[in-house]
C-alpha cells in the first residue's frame, strides 16, 4: 500500500511545509512537534522547559488520537533540546510522566543551536498499530 500522508485541521499548525503523520504498512511516523497551542496558535509559548515538554507530548498525543492510537503505540522517539545542559533533568521529568515505566518507547535526545518558533523542545516519534 502507498503511504497516507494526513494533516488535521485541529492539529497544530505547521510551522513549516510538511504533514502531521505519514502511515505505512502499519507504521506511523510524527512529524516533531512544538510547543504551540492548536486553539491557539499565535500566542506565547508557554514558559520553561517543563511547560513546553507537557505542550509537545500533549501535541502529540492530539496526533495519536486523530489515528486512533495513543501514546502507548509509540515505539520511539527523538527529542531535541536547545538547552541541553540546563534543561536535560527537568524535561526528564516532565517527559517520563507520560509513559509508564515498563513501556517506554526507545528514545534518542540531542542538543541542538535552536528550533522553529524559538522553542526549547521539539520531540518527533515513530509508532506501530497492534
Amino acid at each position: 500500500m502507498p503511504p497516507e500522508f494526513h494533516l488535521f485541521s485541529n492539529g497544530p499548525r505547521p510551522v513549516a511545509p510538511f504533514s502531521h503523520a505519514v502511515e505505512t504498512d502499519g507504521w506511523v511516523i510524527l512529524t516533531g512537534q512544538m510547543p504551540t497551542d492548536p486553539s491557539a496558535p499565535d500566542a506565547a509559548l508557554p514558559s520553561g522547559i517543563v511547560a513546553q515538554t507537557n505542550r509537545v507530548m500533549d501535541n502529540l498525543a492530539l496526533i495519536l488520537g486523530e489515528l486512533d492510537l495513543d501514546l502507548s503505540h509509540v515505539v520511539q522517539c527523538r527529542c531535541y533540546l536547545t538547552e541541553f545542559k540546563r534543561d536535560y533533568a527537568a524535561f526528564n521529568e516532565a517527559y517520563q510522566k507520560y509513559f509508564p515505566v515498563d513501556r517506554r518507547p526507545a528514545r534518542t535526545t540531542i542538543g541542538v543551536t535552536a528550533l522553529a518558533v524559538d522553542a526549547l523542545v521539539e520531540i518527533d516519534c515513530i509508532a506501530r498499530r497492534t
